[in-house]
């Protein structure tokens, strides 16, 4: 039933481009109303290479030898044998040191534009170049004023017993003083 519809619908297409061909102006109008629009082409452009992806993919698979050993399924670590589990937690230094050097890299990027235009916009574009360069140097005093930028931050010392002992001793002697 569904292969008839389909047959249908093509020979219907068929007849109608027939038809078209026969009457030139009707059929440029036509055209143009079945022609993909602009997005349409991206939207196949996308397709096509999503397809190109998969097909890669599978086809590389199809044809890569299959050939597993232990040494192969270990988790590689630079040629060294693995030790522990692979599941270790990173300190999460390592990812604010590596945000923050994004951020501030591109904000740096950022000056090129206006190095290169600075002169044209007078002293408004050196003033708005100016306050940027200001911001920058406050966010990064900020940053390393906080300790963000050191890899090993300097340890917070629990107060031990004797510590405690003392301060709520200094508290009430405060509170009998008043």
């Amino acid at each position: 039933m569904i292969l008839r519809n389909n047959l249908k619908k093509h020979i219907q297409f068929v007849k109608l481009f027939l038809t078209l061909l026969n009457s030139s102006v009707n059929f440029q109008y036509q055209i143009l109303k079945i022609m993909l629009t602009e997005f349409g082409k991206v939207f196949v452009f996308i397709l096509t290479a999503a397809l190109f992806v998969v097909v890669a993919i599978y086809v590389a698979r199809l044809l890569r030898p299959k050939r597993p050993t232990f040494e192969k399924l270990t988790t590689y670590e630079c040629g060294e044998n693995p030790e522990g589990s692979p599941w270790v937690k990173f300190n999460i230094r390592f990812y604010v040191v590596a945000l923050i050097f994004l951020i501030f890299d591109v904000e740096v990027v950022l000056l090129i534009p206006w190095a290169l235009v600075y002169k044209e916009m007078g002293i408004v574009g050196y003033l708005i170049g100016a306050i940027f360069l200001i911001l920058l140097g406050v966010g990064m005093a900020y940053e390393w004023k906080k300790g963000d930028l050191e890899w090993a931050r300097p340890k917070i010392k629990e107060p031990t017993l004797e510590q405690i002992n003392s301060t709520e001793t200094q508290k009430e002697a405060l509170k009998t003083a008043s």
